[in-house]
């Protein structure tokens, strides 16, 4: 019988284990740009073609290879960085795993030039499905240069896997950025189809954030600096006014690395806690020095996730001295005694207390527990008088209230969706003359025929937008131009995704033109959109659509028709009404399905007679 388990020949190993290395054209960039920072570059030129899929190239000044070590480098688990397996836990280099280039040889064409500074003449290296094919001498600067063209040419189906090119050159930025982050120092460029996307000079960590955070953090940066024995922590925080709705402008680096740690991030998010909203994530760059014996960084293929031999200790470092930085720049929370002129002007302080109001103020429970002693805690029984008067506040509302609510025509019979969550497909009655009473600024309660309806505010306002940019897709939106048009600029990946969605965002109304690098024009807006805030609509659009988060994968358009109805929805805690809220309910019983949001939740709730009766029987 023949024998069933043979060796794998190395063209495949390298491909199998280009699949855990090079998943997309930004793990290669990543590699090749850690390999440059090894090599004592002190610059670093990154080029790219078709979103890295027809070439990627990296060229250094660094320390460069001879011509055997220019040849040994594509071998498997081949490295300078290694050497015994001590060394294996004292690592601060960045590519030390020895199997970047040989992966990158697997699946792509590759080309190296390199030359050492006390060579007259440099080694040329091509190589194709890891197989050598011609190496020669020649004449080329001190450095390295290594381009990698046609990526996956040998593994079709892996290509077919890749995404449009804005999403590709998007993966290749954020790892442009970690590494460039990472190593303030270095002098970095990248182009893109011939273009300059990035140029930023050597320099100070606080430049090299501000160059990739943008101009105006430049007084929105507060600084973190704690040192022990044990570690170092430095960096930069955002203060609270910075904070975004998305985890976005957020970077850990350990030794230079940059990760990826839910644990550490929920340090900071306490250490910011009462000062950003809960819906809120701060911004930072923190940087962690420990010795590399106290981490272990070998866990995972993309070394972004690692572990800590006492990630309590680490956790409340890194809390303690976020806090004290925010503390040491006032940005802690702190009463204010100072009166501001402006109060002053307030009726309330300009009119007289007439002696009636003294009168009824004077005489109420609530004076007594502030003014007698021993009273802080006092809780006075209560009257068979008083505690009738709790009805008044589910009497009618005044007058200006009715009048409004009954500016309306006629009352309007819609029906649940038979897909709804309610098995009861009973028509839901909401007559327009019918009195809404609005709960904690988020609810809704409307009385229907046998009981009533709970409706959230906000998941209802989102089902009924939902609808309505699905429509566009068949009838475009209309658009209202602006009289003033809004110039906005963005950073660059954003302003790739913008130009991405353009077109998506004009069936929905927005026409929106590029202007310049990285600068676009809002020529008009929806037309049942409020003009004055285009600006701030669309970075929270674009903040929403790059982290959007569902178990199912979205095409491009309904991840935006989502994110838009999420964004232009009315908020939970915001005040209505009783116009807004009749037409609230009413487009939401037009719509096909009524009852659940976009995202799968409850739009409302129906509270029949007989299970209210039930509550209350015995």
């Amino acid at each position: 019988m023949a024998n069933s388990i043979h060796l794998l020949p190395d063209h495949i190993a390298n491909q199998i284990a280009a699949g855990e290395v090079i998943q997309r054209p930004a793990s290669a960039v990543k590699e090749l740009l850690e390999n440059a920072v090894d090599a004592g570059a002190s610059e670093i030129k990154l080029i790219i073609n078709d979103a890295g899929k027809a070439l990627i190239q990296v060229i250094d000044n660094g320390k460069g290879m001879n011509p055997i070590d220019a040849q040994n480098a594509f071998a498997r688990h081949a490295t300078s960085k290694i050497s015994s397996i001590e060394d294996l836990f004292q690592i601060r280099t960045m590519g030390f795993r020895g199997e970047a280039l040989a992966s990158i040889a697997a699946v792509a064409q590759v080309s190296l030039k390199t030359r050492l500074a006390e060579d007259e003449l440099g080694t040329s290296v091509e190589i194709e499905n890891s197989q050598v094919s011609e190496t020669s001498p020649i004449a080329c600067p001190v450095g390295t240069s290594i381009s990698m063209k046609n990526l996956f040419f040998n593994v079709p189906a892996r290509r077919n896997f890749l995404k449009s090119n804005s999403a590709e050159l998007k993966h290749i930025i954020e790892e442009f950025t970690r590494v460039a982050l990472a190593f303030p120092e270095i002098y970095f460029t990248l182009t893109n189809n011939g273009q300059d996307v990035f140029h930023w000079e050597a320099g100070s960590f606080k430049q090299r954030a501000i160059h990739v955070l943008g101009n105006s953090y430049q007084t929105k940066l507060v600084a973190v600096g704690e040192k022990t024995d044990y570690l170092t922590i430095s960096g930069f925080v955002g203060k609270p006014e910075t904070a975004k709705k998305t985890r976005s402008d957020q970077y850990f680096f350990v030794n230079r690395r940059f990760i990826k740690s839910a644990y550490l991030h929920h340090a900071i998010a306490n250490a910011f806690d009462g000062l950003i909203p809960k819906e809120s994530f701060p911004s930072y760059i923190l940087y962690i020095d420990v010795d590399p014996a106290q981490v272990d960084i070998n866990v995972h293929p993309t070394k972004q996730e690692i572990k800590f031999e006492d990630d309590k200790i680490i956790y409340a470092f890194v809390q303690a001295a976020v806090k004290h930085a925010l503390a040491q720049f006032s940005i802690a929370p702190s009463l204010d005694f100072s009166l501001d002129a402006d109060i002053q002007q307030l009726d309330a302080i300009q009119k007289p207390l007439t002696q009636e109001q003294r009168n009824n103020t004077t005489s109420s429970s609530l004076y007594a527990g502030f003014t007698q002693k021993n009273q802080a805690h006092f809780i006075p029984k209560v009257s068979e008088a008083e505690k009738k008067e709790w009805k008044s506040f589910f009497s009618e509302l005044p007058s200006s209230d009715q009048n409004e609510a009954e500016q309306g025509n006629e009352s309007f019979i819609v029906k649940s969706s038979s897909m709804g969550l309610y098995k009861d497909a009973s028509p839901v009655m909401v007559r327009e003359d019918a009195t809404l009473l609005q709960i904690n600024n988020t609810y809704i309660l409307a009385p229907v025929d046998a009981g009533f309806i709970m409706v959230h505010q906000q998941l209802a306002h989102e089902r009924v937008l939902y609808e309505k940019y699905q429509k566009a897709s068949v009838q475009p939106h209309a658009t209202q131009k602006s009289l003033f048009p809004v110039v906005l600029e963005l950073s660059v990946p954003d302003a790739i995704l913008l130009e991405d969605m353009i077109e998506d965002l004009a069936i929905i109304g927005y026409e929106i033109e590029p202007f310049g690098q990285n600068s676009f024009i809002i020529q008009g807006i929806p037309a049942d959109v409020i003009s004055g805030n285009e600006k701030n609509a669309i970075e929270l659009l674009l903040e929403q659509f790059k982290h959007f988060s569902g178990d199912i994968k979205f095409s491009k358009r309904e991840k935006l028709i989502r994110c838009m109805a999420r964004q232009s929805a009315i908020k939970a805690g915001q005040s209505l009404s009783q116009k807004e809220m009749h037409s609230l309910i009413e487009s939401l019983f037009n719509c096909d399905t009524p009852n659940v949001s976009a995202s799968g939740a409850p739009t409302y709730i129906d509270f029949k007679e007989a299970y209210l009766d039930g509550l209350f029987s015995k």
